[in-house]
């Protein structure tokens, strides 16, 4: 019996209607979704977790990255779709992380999708290069760079994409001002 491919598969994906609409925290997520291939791969690196929206994100440590993203690929999700970054300034307090760095990733044959997320510090951003386990993380990575000022260790060739050569600062950081530098 071939598989209907616009219907999600209920085998090993996630089943929406078994969970309430949102589930926070990672004792909670743990129990909700025992047995899900992302969990079981990436448990001793999750640091935080939630259920929002019918999408499973699962915050790891920034130190981390590198073997989370390799054990979620083994696990079974096979594409990563984003990297992309938010800016939480202004943070509550001097030592909270201000740069969250979002991964999007697929897993064709579970039809289903997760988001790992790493917090870093703001006095000098930086986190490990994923382009050795996803080779497309490299435009995504220079996309955030430049446009955030998160460096990537690592990367093979970490240099401004959209902006100049030349150009002053990190347009999507909150505090750049509206009309630039001057």
């Amino acid at each position: 019996m071939a598989d209907n491919p616009s219907s999600p598969s209920t085998s090993s994906s996630v089943n929406p209607a078994a969970h309430p609409a949102s589930i926070f925290g990672k004792q909670a997520v743990f129990e909700a979704f025992a047995g899900h291939p992302a969990i079981v791969s990436l448990e001793q690196l999750i640091t935080d977790a939630k259920w929002d929206r019918q999408e499973l994100t699962l915050g790891v440590a920034p130190q981390t990255i590198l073997d989370a993203a390799r054990a979620i690929k083994a696990a079974g999700y096979n594409f990563l779709e984003d990297v992309t970054a938010v800016d939480w300034y202004p943070t509550d307090t001097p030592s909270a992380p201000r740069f969250q760095v979002s991964y999007s990733i697929l897993s064709h044959s579970r039809k289903e999708r997760i988001r790992i997320v790493a917090r870093v510090m703001g006095e000098s951003p930086h986190i490990d290069s994923i382009t050795s386990v996803w080779p497309a993380a490299n435009f995504y990575e220079r996309e955030v760079f430049d446009l955030f000022g998160i460096h990537f260790a690592g990367h093979p060739h970490l240099t401004r994409i959209m902006l100049p050569d030349n150009w002053n600062g990190h347009p999507l950081r909150k505090d750049y001002p509206v009309e630039g530098y001057r």
